[in-house]
């Protein structure tokens, strides 16, 4: 693999390979920003996304929490679709405010061969406080050789 203090790809290149990895839900997220080891995202809210209530499901948060901590990781390993979540830890704290997107920061704690951990942030736009953390652990498909 190569160094991993390096972008591998960018916002556009991420947004490509969702859109052709994962069709069924790319237009859900939309990635605000990719640094190295960190990325904010967009959660665009639906009805689709929402509970008795009015609140965003939990599901749903749980479903950017996990693409947060994917992007991540792919921003820095490279286009790697077999990549997959193997754990996750969740607290959900506040309800989410009604009809406003969520917004997700998810940092890499450790980067591994063959392990990806990022801590993720969940935001209703526009509030300071979180609504939800989660910690994220992906297996890291291994390098073929030869």
């Amino acid at each position: 693999m190569t160094d991993r203090g390096e972008l591998q790809m960018d916002a556009p290149q991420l947004a490509a390979f969702m859109r052709e990895a994962f069709q069924q839900v790319a237009d859900d997220f939309v990635i605000l920003e990719v640094k190295p080891n960190e990325v904010t995202m967009q959660m665009v809210i639906t009805e689709k996304h929402l509970r008795p209530g009015g609140t965003v499901s939990g599901p749903s948060m749980f479903a950017l929490a996990d693409v947060s901590a994917y992007i991540a990781t792919l921003a820095m390993i490279g286009p790697k679709a077999l990549a997959v979540t193997t754990s996750c830890a969740m607290d959900f704290m506040r309800k989410p405010r009604a009809g406003v997107d969520l917004i997700a920061r998810a940092k890499l704690l450790k980067l591994g061969r063959q392990l990806s951990v990022s801590h993720v942030l969940l935001y209703s736009e526009g509030q300071a406080e979180p609504v939800a953390q989660a910690t994220m652990t992906y297996a890291i498909p291994p390098e073929k050789n030869g």
